[in-house]
């Protein structure tokens, strides 16, 4: 993973100089950057450059996607993999002389249909190095430029030799930077937001092929709407990111009755240390309280943990698939898995000293479905006394208007926090789920699907808690499993002008559509907003067999418009809708060339005929 250090030019410094003159590559490549224009001048698209012969473009077809959880499993027409920001600028100058929507995906770790796509995929996973980084400054804080497809596991193990790691973290650190941020990603502290409040500029290949850069005072709208792009605005390449040196963290975990916790709630419990988070079991009324602050005490290794082997991983999954036969032992499991992973009784304490940068993970297990929102911390014991008995059967006490009978769910749940009010970092996202004026509390309700198998209790319980977010004045989490009975009307009413504002962005970067697919068209494009050109829908939807979840089958939604249907017609000097006889039958070439699976470099009689 090479990377420099040297000191370069912040964005926030930034004027009318083009930020290229900042930020050279350690290992420079082919370079044809264009010059940078507002967004309300955006350039001809038809510069030829963006599709240089002598840039590659390294695809492949037949090949399948899914998500890390295997909810989801779609087959691109083409998945291309770029190594560098003008192959990017190739692929989107390709997709849309093509006339192809565009999804970018990294790690697959959302479990939702997001990432879906039968047309073209972009994977950012080679665009994986750490550029740059900046000396400390008075606050011993530093910089640092990363490419947009390294995962947070490799940032932090790139610069932790140099004295600098990311500020937090959430549970696992395998996505990539791009999709951490993308979708609004968190850790558990008060002294911390999400992670976009680390970002201080960032650069995206809009629809058009071209490179900008956008910080709080460069494109400050572009970059408001990219810090939760949600991948409907163009391909982020580059991040500048705000580091913290490196350190170690003592953290210490107990068990503990759930009353206690709840008594605890503003008398100390978030604040106690930096870092703070609980998991929930709804059957025994515990909890599980971990706590980390930073500390120079010697290392101390954790003690091995149930399902931290083989025989326990292997037995809770076991158990857990028997339970989607027969719910009603999930009390049980949860008794005795929890009690061998953390004792059976409260009091017990185990800590150790780790690297921070290790310490704030944990082990998510198997395949998932997770359901988190964001909501007032000072709703957390409502929330979840109201939860828990709903769970237990007191459908009257919770006031949740739907039946809990049979229903039983998988523990633990999650409850994390995070406080982004008090923020002195970048301007607020507009898609930022977390409260404004407040700290936040995510309540994180996961089932597991143990070999592929759903649980009975999916449809109902999420139906439920999703329902007492709601009237508690929550917001999802924009990357995980919140149901089609969340209205496209309520998100627009959770965020108000800040989503108008993002909607706004959105249209005027990419008008075509050539980023936005059936989850957003189903989540946040106004219904008013006639098909773009380039959209993608969804046409059919089926269980997949071998490892459970959906096939997912997408379709250009401008095929299926009627003369009337409103739609613009395509923009002048582009390809229209694709004909038989024009890309539909150059991806037959380019699929008779090459064996399903392997990369297939498109050819200079390709672009002729795109260009």
């Amino acid at each position: 993973m090479p990377f420099g250090v040297s000191s370069f030019t912040s964005m926030d410094a930034v004027a009318e100089t083009d930020p290229m003159d900042s930020y050279q590559p350690l290992h420079p490549t082919h370079t044809s950057h264009a010059p940078l224009f507002p967004l309300s001048d955006l350039p001809s698209p038809s510069n030829p450059t963006l599709a240089d012969p002598a840039i590659p473009f390294r695809s492949q077809s037949g090949r399948q996607h899914a998500t890390w959880a295997r909810t989801f499993h779609s087959r691109p027409e083409l998945y291309i993999t770029p190594y560098s920001i003008e192959e990017v600028q190739k692929a989107v100058t390709l997709a849309r002389r093509c006339r192809r929507r565009l999804v970018v995906v990294g790690s697959g770790h959302s479990p939702s249909d997001l990432t879906c796509s039968s047309s073209w995929m972009l994977d950012l996973r080679r665009l994986n190095e750490v550029q740059q980084l900046k000396p400390a400054n008075q606050d011993s804080c530093g910089r640092v430029l990363v490419q947009a497809g390294i995962s947070l596991g490799d940032l932090n193990r790139a610069i932790s030799p140099r004295g600098y790691i990311m500020p937090n973290l959430g549970s696992i650190d395998v996505q990539s930077i791009a999709g951490a941020i993308a979708t609004g990603t968190h850790g558990s502290s008060l002294s911390h937001g999400i992670l976009v409040q680390s970002v201080r500029a960032l650069r995206m290949v809009l629809a058009d092929g071209q490179a900008v850069w956008c910080s709080a005072s460069k494109r400050p709208d572009l970059f408001r709407a990219a810090l939760v792009s949600l991948g409907a605005l163009g391909v982020i390449t580059e991040i500048e990111f705000h580091v913290v040196p490196n350190t170690d963290i003592e953290w210490s975990q107990h068990l503990e009755p759930l009353e206690a916790t709840l008594a605890n709630w503003n008398t100390g419990l978030w604040t106690q240390a930096e870092f703070v988070r609980c998991w929930w079991m709804p059957y025994s009324q515990r909890t599980i309280i971990w706590k980390a602050e930073k500390t120079t005490k010697p290392r101390r290794i954790p003690k091995s943990s149930f399902y931290g082997g083989q025989l326990g991983f292997q037995s809770y999954r076991l158990l857990l698939w028997v339970a989607t036969y027969v719910p009603r032992i999930l009390p049980w499991v949860e008794w005795f898995v929890f009690g061998m992973q953390y004792r059976f009784s409260p009091g017990h304490v185990t800590s150790a000293v780790e690297p921070q940068a290790d310490g704030l993970l944990m082990d998510c297990l198997f395949s998932q479905f997770v359901n988190e929102w964001a909501l007032p911390l000072s709703k957390g014991p409502e929330a979840i006394r109201r939860l828990s008995k709903w769970i237990n059967g007191d459908e009257r006490n919770s006031r949740i208007p739907y039946s809990s009978k049979g229903i039983y769910v998988h523990c633990p749940i999650e409850v994390r926090v995070s406080d982004g009010s008090k923020s002195s970092g970048p301007p607020r996202a507009f898609l930022d789920p977390t409260m404004e004026h407040e700290p936040t509390l995510y309540l994180n309700a996961t089932l597991y699907r143990p070999f592929g198998q759903d649980p009975p209790c999916v449809a109902r319980y999420y139906e439920a808690f999703e329902w007492l977010m709601k009237d508690l004045g929550g917001r999802p989490h924009w990357a995980k499993n919140f149901s089609s009975g969340v209205k496209k009307s309520e998100l627009h009413s959770m965020y108000g002008t800040n989503l108008q504002s993002w909607l706004a962005v959105r249209k005027e970067v990419d008008p075509e559509g050539m980023f936005v697919g059936a989850w957003h068209r189903r989540n946040i494009v106004p219904d008013e907003e006639t098909t773009m050109w380039l959209e993608e829908k969804e046409s059919e939807r089926q269980p997949h067999k071998k490892e459970g979840g959906w096939t997912w089958v997408g379709a250009q939604a401008a095929k299926s418009l009627p003369p009337s249907s409103g739609s613009s017609s395509p923009p002048q000097g582009l390809l229209g809708i694709p004909q038989r006889q024009g890309s539909e039958e150059s991806f037959d070439f380019l699929d008779n060339s090459t064996d399903s699976g392997e990369e297939v470099p498109m050819t200079e009689a390709l672009l002729k005929e795109y260009l």
